[in-house]
């Protein structure tokens, strides 16, 4: 109970740090640019045409909203992050338990040892199942946080408190608004979750010496590392779902002309993959200019 505690209380001092780093993405995502590019240099020491990063960005929207507005759509996201910690301990426990009453009522009788790989391919799955029921089931607060902040592109206040959002999602959308954009986010999820611990079994096992004495060490950024490029890799998973959240929804991020109306996030995955935008809002520092798109502080993109 106490180790539940510790990761809501630790899970939510990071939400709240990394709220306004979620807000600029997320707006960068469903490519509202109100700031006009700039000359800055890339990596390399070139001049390039770049837009606005992390930092002015956050500073334009404390221009108009304050400070506080930052953390527009926070308390939905907290919400989230806390139901979500919950769940995927309660279904994580549930698992050890099984363990715990299959050791038990075998007895005396030795357990067939398994495989480090078959290890894998068990933790991994119960993982999943995990990730996958706290996804279900914090869904409806993601969408909220979504819209929450989407809004400020318009100026519009359709969705300020929680309450409010959530009759307001069920007025005009039914059951199925609040799981918009529900199966790409699943997907993504479980894709980069075993895309990750395949990664990490592989350099762990074939790669790293387990002779070095620092071998926990080298597994653990070996971890880290996979799992870096696993989220890399899914990341249009991400960004689809994020648009599909705030497609079609009333609001004028979320419509035409600012933005289309996608029929499926099929649709969605392929008109951004025609435009060369799948990887948009995955940097929030170094930001070109995507070549043949011209952006306007009037709320539309010219192409």
């Amino acid at each position: 109970m106490a180790d539940a505690a510790s990761q809501v209380l630790l899970g939510s001092g990071l939400t709240i740090l990394s709220q306004p780093l979620m807000y600029v993405k997320v707006l960068i995502q469903v490519g509202y640019e109100p700031l006009a590019p700039t000359v800055g240099r890339n990596i390399f020491g070139r001049q390039v045409c770049q837009l606005p990063g992390l930092f002015c960005y956050a500073q334009h929207i404390a221009s108009i909203d304050g400070k506080r507005g930052l953390f527009t759509g926070l308390t939905p996201r907290l919400c989230s992050g806390v139901l979500g910690t919950v769940v995927h301990g309660k279904v994580l426990q549930h698992y050890q338990e099984c363990d715990k009453a299959e050791e038990s009522g075998s007895g005396n009788v030795q357990k067939e040892v398994s495989s480090s790989f078959d290890r894998v391919i068990k933790e991994t799955t119960r993982e999943m199942m995990a990730r996958s029921a706290a996804t279900l089931i914090t869904h409806p607060f993601h969408v909220i946080t979504l819209r929450s902040m989407v809004q400020f592109i318009g100026r519009e206040s359709k969705y300020c408190g929680l309450c409010d959002s959530i009759a307001t999602i069920y007025r005009e959308e039914g059951i199925l608004g609040f799981f918009a954009g529900l199966i790409p986010r699943l997907l993504g999820d479980i894709i980069s979750l075993w895309l990750c611990n395949s990664l990490a079994y592989l350099v762990n096992t074939y790669a790293l010496d387990s002779g070095v004495s620092t071998m926990n060490e080298m597994k653990s950024y070996s971890q880290a590392v996979t799992g870096f490029f696993a989220s890399m890799l899914t990341y249009p998973f991400v960004l689809v779902s994020n648009l599909m959240a705030v497609n079609n929804c009333g609001l004028a991020g979320g419509c035409p002309p600012y933005a289309p109306i996608y029929s499926s996030w099929i649709d969605c995955w392929c008109m951004l993959q025609k435009e060369g935008n799948m990887s948009r809002g995955n940097s929030l520092f170094f930001r070109k200019v995507p070549f043949g798109k011209t952006y306007c502080c009037d709320l539309r993109m010219l192409i």
